[in-house]
């Protein structure tokens, strides 16, 4: 698929400076280009974005997916001359995220006060692991630390083993995306009520505990922790994934009394429904192993592509376990073009995620690959009205 170098799009008109590195703020700015804001990526001299450096095969393939219609300028914020671009940015734009440590921002001169007598209405993002207060406010926060202390790794994974982390940036994904939530609230709050700017005090922790459901308010009640639950769930059973005949899986989940019912009678069980261990929610939770077991014996009797056959005539929710390459082959996906085949210099074409999520008049666009770092200095420095030769200057001092 081709660029769409030149589609309108619903923040078109909107520029944010992006001084973030690594996952959440990529993740955040990367939402906000997808719908057309012009985000131009502040970076080291030289050095760049750490996602940068997150390579497969010597192939950055994580900044070609969340470096995507974005701009990228070099600029040494800590030099003098530096900070005075930044102010002529800052002044031009609607938006900032920034995840420096906790006052390290302050240090450099431009904490949020100044920030917002250079701009009133600019909206800034300060993404950090633990928040701008607190007493771990100054402390180093990786997302793998938020996914612990969370209560997230307890939760996760079997009881027999240890707590389990996810294996890829979850703490920064779903940082990001409540940012470019709060950056959109911040915008129409500008907008509707006189133009006045404000902070987005956006840890990862706080997010992350925000998705894992009412487990404060469940401990409170019932005074117990329960056992990590492997892939069954605590409230809900059946629910799990079963092997098949050609050593597949397939994933299947009866949350309601009408699914559980439907399901016993697909498999040949309709006495199940009025067993005393099966007649309730609460009944299959505390025989989960018994339920599981007629299950898995039965699926286990099918090759995966049949067993979902099967099941998809009974009406009953399963649905298969991919990995990445049976993702990319499948039918609706490549239907709904939730992947998408990009253009690459480096790869010829590369798979990446479409646009999410689907707005049906004003869906947003793909509109240019990931830069290379520097590779809108010209642009963005002459429209601050620096010269030509003033460039060549900057980059001779380091500055860009």
């Amino acid at each position: 698929m081709d660029y769409q170098s030149d589609a309108v799009c619903p923040l078109d008109g909107i520029r944010v400076l992006d001084l973030t590195r690594v996952v959440a703020g990529n993740m955040l700015s990367v939402v906000l280009g997808d719908f057309g804001a012009e985000v131009i990526k502040v970076e080291a001299p030289r050095k760049g974005d750490t996602l940068r450096e997150w390579r497969e095969d010597g192939i950055p393939v994580y900044w070609k997916v969340y470096g995507r219609n974005k701009k990228s300028i070099s600029l040494d914020t800590r030099l003098p001359r530096g900070k005075e671009i930044l102010e002529r940015l800052v002044t031009r734009s609607q938006v900032l995220i920034e995840n420096f440590r906790p006052g390290v921002l302050e240090r450099l001169g431009f904490a949020p006060e100044r920030l917002l007598e250079l701009n009133p209405g600019l909206v800034i993002v300060r993404l950090s692991g633990w928040g701008q207060t607190g007493p771990y406010a100054r402390r180093p926060g990786f997302g793998s630390l938020v996914e612990g202390m969370s209560g997230f790794a307890a939760k996760n994974g079997f009881d027999d083993k240890p707590p389990a982390p996810p294996n890829m940036a979850l703490a920064d994904m779903v940082a990001g995306l409540y940012g470019a939530f709060a950056v959109m609230v911040a915008l129409r709050e500008v907008e509707a009520k006189g133009g006045r700017g404000q902070v987005v005090d956006l840890s990862l922790l706080e997010p992350l505990i925000s998705i894992l459901g009412p487990d404060a308010a469940a401990y409170r009640v019932s005074k117990t922790l329960p056992p990590r639950s492997g892939n069954r769930a605590s409230i809900s059973a059946p629910r799990n994934v079963y092997p098949t005949r050609d050593g597949k899986y397939v994933a299947l989940s009866a949350p309601t009394q009408d699914m559980t019912e439907r399901l016993f009678r697909a498999i040949g069980r309709p006495e199940l429904i009025d067993d005393p261990r099966f007649r309730t929610n609460s009944d299959r939770l505390r025989h989960v192993e018994e339920v599981d077991h007629i299950i898995g014996s039965f699926i286990g009797g099918f090759d995966r592509d049949d067993a979902l056959a099967f099941f998809d005539k009974a009406e009953v929710a399963v649905g298969p376990v991919y990995d990445v390459s049976e993702v990319l082959e499948d039918r609706h996906v490549i239907e709904r073009q939730i992947l998408v085949e990009m253009t690459d210099p480096d790869m010829g074409m590369i798979p990446m995620h479409s646009i999410v999520p689907r707005l049906s008049r004003s869906p947003g666009a793909i509109r240019r690959p990931a830069p290379e770092l520097g590779q809108h200095n010209e642009e963005i420095y002459l429209g601050l009205d620096l010269s030509k030769e003033e460039i060549v200057d900057l980059q001779k001092q380091g500055v860009i």
